[in-house]
């Protein structure tokens, strides 16, 4: 049974899905790729993991570095999750760019290279906005590209945590891919 509200947020309306007890999706409202098969979900805005997710989202929005404490099971193929399991690694306050995320899988997988194409697909059906950060992935030159929510929302996100889109440099780069 999936469960869904919507939660109000500074930077807009999001709808956001769980499934026995976990988190399952947190998108914009009209976002690219926004589930199109909501019609049996049910509306259950008092569910705990929504509790827990607006206490979270106050703190994120209010500038509060906090860890989530929200059991997350996105659904996607295996890759797709290795990719959302490297985003979720990256620091706040730090990006990671598409080609060092394919790097380091190619790595992890004992192959020659890896597509940031391949990565940056991955990256862009990303269920879970916010927590799984996908804003914190930047072009290979620190530019911003590629966020379903739009670029606005996602340089505002950086702002969140403190980069200035405009001025990344490699200070800024997460360090361990």
């Amino acid at each position: 049974m999936i469960y869904t509200c919507s939660i109000h947020t500074p930077l807009g309306t999001m709808t956001a899905a769980a499934n026995d007890g976990a988190l399952t999706g947190l998108w914009f409202t009209g976002q690219k790729y926004y589930p199109t098969l909501t019609a049996r979900w049910i509306r259950k805005p008092d569910h705990p993991v929504f509790a827990s997710l607006r206490n979270y989202l106050g703190s994120y929005f209010s500038g509060i570095a906090a860890t989530p404490d929200i059991p997350l099971d996105p659904q996607g193929s295996p890759f797709q999750k290795t990719v959302w399991r490297i985003l979720s690694s990256i620091p706040r306050g730090q990006v990671a760019t598409y080609g060092q995320i394919a790097g380091h899988i190619a790595r992890s997988g004992g192959m020659a290279s890896m597509s940031a194409q391949a990565v940056g697909g991955a990256v862009g059906h990303n269920p879970i906005s916010i927590l799984i950060p996908c804003h914190r992935v930047v072009g290979s030159k620190g530019s911003l590209t590629g966020y379903a929510g739009g670029l606005e929302k996602k340089a505002a996100l950086l702002r969140i945590e403190d980069l200035d889109a405009a001025e990344l440099d490699a200070s800024r780069f997460c360090s361990f891919l």
